[in-house]
């Protein structure tokens, strides 16, 4: 699978969204070492702490269907009026993806400009196993 490939299925599950509060919606692409790609997206709540990230919500999926190694993750963003960016993994979701990948790579932009960084330079003292 191709970056520009996982960055398209994370635009596709950003469609899906619950932003009401922050009007900022996130998908991400979770790709597997066996080949498999899980989704999600970010689900927000009037009590923020229960919101959840699309990042995070991709790996609990995985990790519900038995992955645990990852070799890439995309990440995209849009608000409403505002052109499309970069997004990056919060500090809990980069904790969080490196229990199961340190070398993981984080791919985000937009189709024409795609970047693409490893999970170690975004989290470069991160702590687990």
């Amino acid at each position: 699978m191709t970056d520009k490939d996982l960055l398209q299925l994370a635009r596709d599950a950003r469609k899906n969204a619950y932003a009401p509060y922050s009007d900022f919606a996130v998908g991400a692409a979770l790709l597997s070492t066996d080949g498999r790609v899980f989704t999600g997206c970010n689900v927000e709540n009037h009590s923020y702490p229960a919101g959840c990230c699309a990042e995070r919500a991709a790996l609990y999926t995985a990790v519900t269907a038995g992955a645990r190694n990852f070799t890439a993750l995309a990440v995209t963003g849009w608000q409403r009026d505002v052109a499309p960016r970069t997004c990056m993994p919060c500090g809990i979701c980069r904790q969080a993806l490196n229990e199961f990948s340190q070398d993981l790579r984080v791919v985000t932009g937009t189709p024409d400009d795609i970047q693409v960084f490893k999970l170690s330079e975004l989290l470069p003292y991160g702590f687990g196993v």
